[in-house]
């Protein structure tokens, strides 16, 4: 039996990171992971995803030739060139990820790992062979995978999870995607942008649901002007698999539509990865499809630590890597502060982006907050009409009492790498007039933020 400081279940964007942090601070560490190195986001998510949509961007760009001046003579796509160039971009990602393990001295062990008491781990590699490790702490870091529902049973061909939408062999001249969260938006913009028929199905009243309400209304209106139909407030009740696709049955506010399909792209959220690892044998809890933690991602069993998707946080890359640096900072004797979940940033990148942190209009409103807010309309930045992407606006929310900076909400071109303004300023208690009073460079697509604060307070020059 190998013996270590730290043994980490899982490598995706939770588990690499922890136990490079880990390895940092001088624990011997080691990783079990049963597929490849980087986990759903560098292999099957959040990496992949943004090469497929970079390259549907560029497709619109060339479509779109002569409103910059230019001539583009028939431009076409290569489907199968753009997914191949997808699944290269993660192949190198996770070499990338290899390159680290070793650098950080990280013992990587290629197999299944199930929690055993005693604080050690049985893995079960590809012959079939278990070896049993121990260590003095274990982090589970198992993520999740793509939820099934009973209405939408999966099949892996018609009816797919985000896994297969990833590396479909032909692209479909039909598609319906039920969910409309940041997985379902995302892939719905790709394949509409490619020339597909996309239809999306969202439960909700609106989508991106999390969202604040004029943002999700803007992203619907851009959505339905480039050719997405849109279904609020509906439900697929059947998807029966045809000689010919799929057809679904859909329930919605004025009665039953039934809907044609080639592919029928399930994202209505993901199923923690909780199953068969042990938890049961350890005495690990679990509620509602996570795994208990105290404020630094301790189980109720000593020495059994667990972040990322399969805690009740939100499930989100970042997020499972900042879990995973403060578990192990904080068992390193380090002095950390549990992580303000109330101050995470959430990014949907279809476009135009979708960003935002902290509470919506609603939510501050809801919570008793008297307050400000102030927008600013993309169509008055020069940078963003120079570019020709005038769409969205920035929107923000400030405590009208003491100026605190409740929300901000962003919908726009390169809106994911602007909202880490705000994450920065809330995190450091910074009050509207100081966010005014701070210059930003002009022409940029930043400066809205500014212009967006000052809106709130009367100040605005631009609009």
């Amino acid at each position: 039996m190998s013996n270590f400081d730290i043994i980490v279940l899982g490598s995706g964007p939770g588990g690499y990171v922890t136990a490079i942090r880990a390895s940092q601070l001088g624990f011997k560490t080691a990783v079990i992971e049963k597929e490849s190195l980087g986990g759903v986001c560098l292999n099957w998510g959040c990496i992949p995803t943004k090469a497929l949509l970079k390259s549907a961007q560029v497709f619109n760009y060339l479509q779109h030739a002569e409103d910059y001046g230019l001539k583009v003579k028939e431009a076409d796509k290569d489907f199968g060139a753009v997914v191949k160039r997808s699944r290269n971009v993660a192949e190198g990602m996770s070499k990338g990820v290899q390159f680290l393990m070793k650098k950080n001295k990280i013992e990587v062990i290629q197999g299944t790992g199930t929690l055993k008491a005693g604080k050690k781990v049985a893995v079960t590699g590809a012959d079939g062979k278990v070896t049993e490790y121990s260590a003095k702490y274990i982090i589970i870091a198992t993520g999740a995978r793509s939820r099934q529902l009973p209405s939408l049973p999966q099949d892996g061909k018609n009816i797919i999870g985000y896994r297969e939408a990833m590396s479909l062999d032909k692209q479909p001249k039909k598609m319906i995607v039920v969910g409309s969260g940041a997985i379902g938006i995302e892939f719905a913009y790709f394949y509409n942008a490619m020339g597909t028929e996309v239809t999306v199905v969202e439960f909700l009243p609106n989508i991106v649901p999390v969202e604040d309400e004029e943002v999700s209304k803007q992203l619907e209106r851009i959505f339905k002007k480039s050719g997405v139909k849109v279904m609020t407030s509906s439900e697929v009740t059947k998807a029966e698999v045809t000689k010919d696709g799929v057809k679904a049955t859909v329930k919605t506010p004025k009665g039953e539509e039934v809907l044609e399909a080639d592919i029928v792209l399930s994202a209505v959220g993901i199923k923690s990865n909780i199953e068969n690892i042990g938890l049961e044998e350890v005495g690990i809890k679990t509620d509602k499809d996570k795994i208990q933690v105290d404020p630094f991602y301790q189980t109720n069993v000593p020495g059994y630590y667990a972040i990322g998707d399969v805690t009740p946080g939100q499930a989100l890359a970042h997020v499972a890597s900042a879990e995973g640096i403060l578990c192990v900072e904080k068992l390193a004797g380090m002095h950390v502060e549990p992580l303000d979940y109330g101050n995470i940033p959430g990014c949907t990148y279809c476009i135009p982006e979708v960003a935002s942190v902290g509470l919506t209009e609603k939510q501050a409103r809801e919570k008793g907050y008297e307050i400000k807010v102030g927008k600013f309309p993309f169509t008055a930045s020069g940078k963003a009409k120079a570019a020709g992407h005038p769409e969205g606006f920035v929107k923000v929310i400030f405590d009208a009492k003491y100026g605190e900076w409740l929300g901000c909400h962003m919908i726009g071109t390169g809106v994911t790498d602007m909202i880490a303004e705000a994450v920065v300023g809330r995190k450091l208690e910074t009050t509207g007039h100081e966010i005014l009073k701070s210059v930003h460079p002009h022409p940029t697509m930043s400066e809205a933020v500014m212009e967006a604060v000052a809106d709130a307070y009367g100040e605005v020059i631009h609009t």
